[in-house]
């Protein structure tokens, strides 16, 4: 910008419009407001609907989804509410802390694991074809965070359980479906039993307004890339700050192998008396909740209780 530019800006009063702007922007993020974001709403009634349509994926990406992992859990000093380095198949704090917990015999260490077990989010870009609620939202494409429950409805469009059902691609602008979001509370938690896809149809009927809609759509390879996750000196300084502790959790060499690798087995060094590694994230020892719930309520709800 020239000095004549910025004299002119000034007499228009435009500078301070942007200012404010800025100002508001970091009001939001530091909130942990994201405006990329959509989320459903209940009404007074305590229920919620929206209709929404999963959309292909972004351009120059391959999947039209990305999967996050995550860790949410109260310590003696305070609320540990970080993405997990597992994400993108790195080495965590809290995993291998897990390990060594689970691998100790303790059942009580086992608790605890269940507690700080790593939780799984899914990303889509979704366009709002009805929102009542924030009627503002509507013909918008925005980021849409969800857990293991929508995801397998997806899944399940793609691969019905029965011959008489027509697998669809939910994600696809001609040939998906709109999704009907119904959402109820059932036993205090979120739940998303009575969702479901509708007939198959195309999102619109004009192709240049689906390419502009296409154009619009935010990375997701981008929310997960390694450049978006804390460092593990990071993460596990605040790791031992939230357990209270003075020096970093034991590590045998077996626990800073990657989970993605699969190795389970300890080195021959080791004293041949200690378990063997075990999968602490395996699905048998889900954290106990009610059933009908969400992983991604679950962590919001953790969020909100560690922002107040």
């Amino acid at each position: 910008m020239s000095f004549a530019n910025l004299k002119k800006q000034s007499s228009l009063g435009s500078l301070t419009s942007k200012l404010v702007k800025e100002v508001e922007k970091m009001n939001n993020t530091s909130g942990g407001g994201d405006d990329r974001l959509w989320k459903p709403e209940m009404d007074k009634t305590g229920n919620g609907y929206a209709v929404i349509r999963f959309l292909p994926a972004p351009n120059g990406e391959d999947l039209p989804w990305a999967k996050m992992y995550s860790h949410a859990f109260q310590g003696p000093g305070g609320w540990y509410i970080e993405n997990s380095l597992t994400t993108n198949g790195g080495k965590d704090p809290v995993s291998e802390y897990n390990r060594e917990l689970w691998n100790s015999g303790n059942e009580a260490d086992k608790d605890t694991v269940r507690k700080q077990k790593r939780k799984l989010s899914y990303y889509a870009n979704i366009y709002v074809v009805q929102d009542k609620a924030n009627p503002q939202n509507e013909g918008r494409v925005f980021l849409y965070k969800f857990g293991k429950k929508i995801f397998d409805k997806v899944m399940e469009a793609m691969q019905p359980e029965f011959e008489d059902e027509t697998p669809i691609n939910p994600f696809d602008f001609w040939q998906g479906a709109n999704f009907k979001l119904k959402l109820k509370k059932v036993a205090g938690y979120w739940n998303y039993d009575s969702s479901e896809f509708d007939r198959v149809s195309p999102l619109l009927d004009d192709d240049d307004a689906l390419e502009a809609l296409w154009q619009k759509q935010y990375s997701l390879s981008a929310l997960v890339a390694t450049d978006q996750f804390k460092s593990y000196e990071d993460l596990d300084k605040r790791l031992k700050m939230v357990l209270g502790q003075k020096s970093a959790p034991r590590r045998y060499d077996e626990e800073l192998e990657s989970e993605s690798e699969g190795r389970g087995s300890f080195s021959p060094n080791f004293e041949s008396s200690k378990p063997p590694a075990a999968d602490f994230n395996a699905p048998d020892i889900t954290p106990t909740k009610s059933a009908d719930s969400d992983e991604d309520d679950a962590l919001s709800y953790f969020q909100k209780l560690a922002e107040e």
